[in-house]
């Protein structure tokens, strides 16, 4: 397809540019590393310091166990109260899994520094972050509900709430991947914008 003259003495197609030519390869781009380590370096730390605030909020609201003291010495939650450690659990996956989005959403407004050094800086930076935020939270808890130094068999005591399983670490991680990707998914530009930031 060529360019029509028009009587301004100009190509009415391209304004005087050549075309391209249909056999020049196109360039991929590619993954820029080493200019990213820094900047992935910083967000690992910065994520990973989210634990913190992540435990603190999480052991204010998850909700303590209500337990009888049995003769055999232990601590037998009454009646539903055993739900409260489901819900303990919940909440935490619930703060992992909004802090994952809001970090994800945050760290694409970073035009120049998108791709994959950045995005395995926060997906390890959230396996940190809720690593620690599980310690941090469990402590703040069970400072929160101390256990009474001589309990005898039917005294009533709230046990602080804990998080036992693994699951709880992976929630702001998969957060982070799944949504940096699809936002990735939907830039559809092979350098995801980069140089245009």
């Amino acid at each position: 397809m060529g360019s029509v003259d028009v009587p301004g003495g100009e190509p009415a197609f391209g304004r005087g540019a050549p075309e391209p030519e249909e056999d020049e390869p196109r360039r991929k781009p590619r993954v820029v590393v080493r200019a990213d380590l820094l900047p992935g370096l910083s967000v690992f730390s910065l994520l990973a310091l989210l634990g913190l605030p992540l435990g603190w909020v999480w052991s204010r609201l998850a909700p303590a166990q209500e337990s009888v003291m049995t003769a055999d010495g232990e601590l037998v939650p009454v009646l539903v109260e055993s739900y409260h450690e489901f819900d303990g659990l919940a909440i935490f996956l619930l703060l992992g899994l909004s802090a994952g989005v809001l970090v994800a959403a945050a760290l694409w407004l970073l035009r120049g520094r998108r791709g994959p050094v950045l995005l395995l800086a926060a997906v390890l930076g959230s396996v940190l972050a809720g690593w620690l935020g599980t310690r941090v939270g469990t402590s703040l808890a069970a400072g929160m509900y101390p256990l009474p130094e001589r309990m005898e068999a039917g005294d009533l005591v709230e046990v602080a709430p804990r998080i036992d399983t693994p699951a709880a670490l992976v929630t702001q991680p998969l957060a982070v991947a799944l949504v940096y990707g699809l936002l990735a998914s939907w830039n559809g530009l092979d350098d995801l914008g980069r140089r245009r930031g």
